[in-house]
């Protein structure tokens, strides 16, 4: 169909849509069943039982395998079916990993799939976008991504990006009106706009005419394809580490055969013991886990009400020493409210609370007359140069629109007025959108004798500049210096009460034409007055901030408020210090970049900056050597919350286009939020730091017990499939339980870590190594112990060798969950860990006591006397860590 070249009304009638009440629920429902969500198809995924085998890939497991088949043909037959059983059970928890983390993902993009405004059974509601239908009803304005391909139906200075689409860089003009001509290109559908395509201007309304795949973007689907897997930095150096550890794992692996050959164990026995421990040395599963640790960090900041899209983010958060916040919404509630009007010499105070339409207008401690002239004209004009709805439900004031506006709507409100009412007397015949150069938006209006009025409402000293008069006791008096100064002393007066100004102004016309521009419209007008509001802190920033600066991390506050608001507002949460510095964005705008680098570290607060400003800011403090968190919610923060090291959206006050550029969003818009944020990032790479301190300080102990063992000329202290056992039972379960642990009570009182800071940073190497030098001794004490009493039973020393090897390990697990020692921590803090202890010391005692597995595990039954020397030297590491940590601070304390 060319829904280009018909009127509205024809589109209407074609696609049997409502464009007043919009389709019905059910109605959408229908058509969602017939045609499908509006999505574009994703390559297809890997089928089930694909990954399932890529996880026998593996070069180590290829050897095994291979073993294992010479097991079995020299008639080790069980050895052979319990290898093969580990193997799989370990193919099956590798798989299980693998979707685990897949649909995490998948569930994190559906979560951050952009919504739409549509209009359905008379009522503007939010719905995902993947939701809407042909025939929908969608609004959309500057910043928004458009959902699907519409004809626009009303425009008002309507501006979109179609460089997707078409390779133009300049954005199009947009109209309602039919295009008419043969062979009209996408760039020339002027009343088209496209699924993909982003509105740099202006506002809209548009009927849904195609979805999904048959959409203009749908039809070029393979360009928007985006199949890559994101990989961190720190899975890239786990990738080049797990190289490195392959090996070295494999030549201590090689030295325990070839020593085990000379000592005159056979080659058969030796080369299948090597092949085990190679695999259990390895830690192939690093990546896997790393992986699903990050992913299980995700879904638990999703429930703190952030969604990360970048999952590199999640590393970069523990590095964050400086967050650039803006002010409105994230460090407060985003519930302005007027508190103070002036117009025309007169101070009106404003009662009431939030969004609720009540409240008092009071002068001079008296309650006003609502009727004066002035004050009518600043509330009622405030309310028509306006977007914001005030909905109620359930006793409860919903905001749908800008917060700014919002308060100017409830003001008018209180004193009586509504917007249907005024447009009951006045019509709106054109709009010129605010936009942040012009910092001001304007309606041209017609009342019901066909007079025409402009309106304009922007910050004071925006629509000072542009009025040559002011209303003054009731009279239309010029703008003089002495008015110009009666003003600024208010703007300054409300100001320092940390209140935000928005003025409004006014001018009849009588030339006007649908071509004019704002710069014809916006000049000469008469200043009415000012409406003062203030936006309360959130109560929770205030404390948050302090475990920032706490965490060595300093915030700062970015707004395009007033000056005097913004110090105000900062002081009071804690952001500006005694004596720290405040920068103007005229101030900032005189500046090279050299210069604003030498002094960014000193400044807390940028106040009245452009978006362009922003940018700087962000490139000045990383070329000090910050690590930057960047807020943002419009079009055009998107270049520095994409400059920035982590940039971060706002969930429900951000555009499209915003999220798109960030690593995080913000489901609450709240400050409070990024610092749950960075603590759960650096608690996420803690944890990754602990799983891999506890599996290679285990991999280290089973080699060394080995190697130490045929350099004593002893018999083998674990057999080949006690080996896999441990690796698959004992390493496995804690290993991904630590993953889950909790963020330890001073990891918001550390200092950031340097983004260049190795895995093995602070002391982890040694940790590893001692550890595990330590478990292997101590294992094959036991085992030497044993077997110089039993001589003629080296099954009974294995076994107690196997115990004490798992115990020692179970009991090094509650070790890594502090740099400190074991009792630093409750243990019962991470009931998952408790849990996977308790299960693999079950299985362990399953495998020794249960008769028919004794046979595959070359366990026998252990008498209770030999648990006690089990339980001694397995808690021996432990013990001799703590005692050398003790004296070490002991010496340090009488130095």
């Amino acid at each position: 169909m060319k829904w280009h070249e018909m009127r509205a009304e024809e589109v209407e009638e074609q696609i049997n849509s409502d464009f007043e009440a919009g389709l019905s629920e059910s109605e959408a429902k229908n058509r969602l069943l017939q045609y499908g969500t509006n999505e574009l198809q994703e390559a297809e995924r890997p089928n089930a039982f694909l990954v399932f085998l890529e996880q026998f890939k593996d070069f180590m497991v290829v050897v095994l395998l291979a073993a294992t088949l010479i097991s079995g043909l020299l008639g080790e037959y069980i050895d052979a079916v319990a290898i093969i059983a580990i193997v799989i059970i370990n193919a099956f928890l590798g798989f299980f990993q693998e979707r685990k983390a897949e649909k995490s993902l998948q569930a994190l993009k559906e979560l951050s799939a952009p919504q739409v405004t549509v209009l359905r059974e008379k009522e503007w509601r939010k719905v995902a976008s993947r939701e809407i239908v042909v025939g929908d009803i969608i609004k959309f304005g500057s910043g928004d991504r458009i959902g699907a391909d519409l004809r626009i139906v009303q425009a008002s200075s309507l501006e979109i990006e179609e460089s997707a689409l078409t390779g133009e860089s300049v954005p199009a003009v947009k109209s309602d009106k039919p295009v008419h001509g043969s062979d009209i290109s996408i760039g020339d559908q002027e009343n088209m706009a496209f699924m993909g395509t982003l509105v740099t201007r202006g506002t809209g309304v548009g009927v849904v005419v195609a979805t999904g795949m048959n959409t203009a973007m749908g039809q070029i689907a393979d360009l928007l394809q985006t199949a890559e897997t994101t990989i961190t930095p720190l899975q890239r150096k786990l990738e080049q580490l797990g190289k490195i550890l392959i090996t070295v794992a494999l030549i201590l692996t090689m030295l325990v055969v070839v020593v085990g050959v000379l000592q005159g164990h056979s080659l058969y026995e030796m080369f299948l013991a090597g092949v085990s421990l190679a695999v259990a040395a390895i830690p192939e599963g690093l990546p896997a886990i790393v992986t699903v640790a990050l992913s299980l960090g995700v879904q638990r900041m999703i429930k703190k009400k952030s969604i990360v899209r970048k999952l590199p983010a999640v590393e970069t958060l523990g590095c964050a020493s400086v967050i650039c916040s803006d002010k409105t919404g994230t460090l407060t509630q985003n519930k302005m409210t007027v508190t103070h009007v002036w117009s025309g010499g007169t101070t009106w105070n404003v009662s009431g609370n939030g969004y609720e339409p009540k409240g008092e207008f009071i002068s001079e401690g008296t309650e006003s007359n609502i009727k004066n002239k002035s004050l009518h004209q600043l509330l009622t004009f405030g309310l028509l140069c306006n977007h914001a709805n005030i909905i109620q439900k359930k006793n409860q004031y919903i905001l749908d629109g800008d917060p700014t506006e919002g308060a100017l709507a409830v003001a008018a409100m209180k004193a009586g007025f509504t917007r249907d009412g005024l447009l009951s007397e006045f019509q709106i015949v054109k709009e010129y959108p605010f936009d942040s150069e012009r910092k001001m938006m304007s309606v041209v209006v017609k009342d019901k004798q066909g007079k025409l009025f402009v309106i304009t409402k922007g910050a004071p000293d925006v629509i000072t500049n542009v009025s040559d008069s002011l209303l003054w006791e009731g009279k239309r008096e010029l703008f003089s210096s002495k008015y110009e100064k009666v003003v600024a002393d208010m703007v300054h007066t409300l100001a320092s009460q940390a209140l935000r100004n928005i003025a409004v102004a006014f001018k009849p016309i009588t030339n006007f034409h649908d071509g004019m521009q704002e710069r014809e419209i916006e000049k000469d007008l008469v200043f009415i007055g000012i409406q003062g509001m203030i936006d309360p802190p959130r109560p929770e920033v205030k404390q948050a901030v302090r475990e920032c600066k706490e965490a060595g991390i300093r915030t700062v506050m970015i707004t395009g408020d007033h000056i005097v608001t913004a110090k105000a507002i900062a002081a009071e949460i804690g952001i500006l210090p005694m004596g720290g510095k405040v920068l103007e964005g005229k101030t900032l705008q005189k500046m090279s970049q050299e210069e604003l680098e030498d002094m960014v570290d000193n400044v807390y607060v940028f106040a009245r900056v452009s978006p362009q400003h922003k940018l700087s800011i962000v490139k000045a403090l990383q070329k000090k050597g910050h690590i930057v968190a960047m807020t943002g919610d419009g079009v055009n923060d998107a270049p520095a919350i994409k400059a920035s090291d982590i940039g971060i959206a706002m969930g429900i006050t951000g555009t499209d286009v915003a999220k798109e550029a960030s690593s995080l969003v913000l489901l609450d818009d709240n400050f409070a939020t990024i610092k749950s944020a960075i603590k759960e990032g650096r608690n996420i790479y803690e944890n990754i730091r602990k799983f891999i301190r506890y599996l290679l300080a285990s991999n280290v102990g089973e080699i060394l017990v080995m190697l130490f063992a045929m350099l004593l000329a002893l018999p083998l202290p674990l057999v080949p499939i006690q080996i896999l056992w441990v690796n698959l039972v004992t390493d496995g379960l804690p290993a991904m339980a630590l993953g889950l642990d909790q963020a330890e009570g001073d990891v918001m009182k550390r200092k950031p870590r340097h983004p260049k800071e190795g895995v093995f940073a602070r002391g982890l190497w040694w940790k590893i190594v001692s550890r595990g030098f330590l478990i292997g001794i101590a294992t094959l004490l036991a085992f030497i112990i044993v077997y110089k009493q039993h001589p003629d039973n080296l099954i009974y020393a294995q076994t107690v060798a196997f115990a004490t090897l798992v115990m020692a390990q179970l009991i090094h697990v509650f070790d890594c969950r502090s740099d400190r020692s074991i009792f630093h921590r409750n243990p019962f803090q991470n009931m998952y860990l408790v849990g996977a202890v308790v299960s693999s010391i079950i299985l362990m005692l399953i495998v020794i006591y249960y008769p028919p597995l004794q046979g595959i595990f070359h366990t026998v039954a252990l008498a209770p006397k030999e648990w006690l020397l089990i339980i001694g030297m397995a808690s021996l590491p432990t013990f001799l860590l703590v005692g050398t940590l003790f004296t070490g601070k002991a010496k340090k304390n009488m130095v």
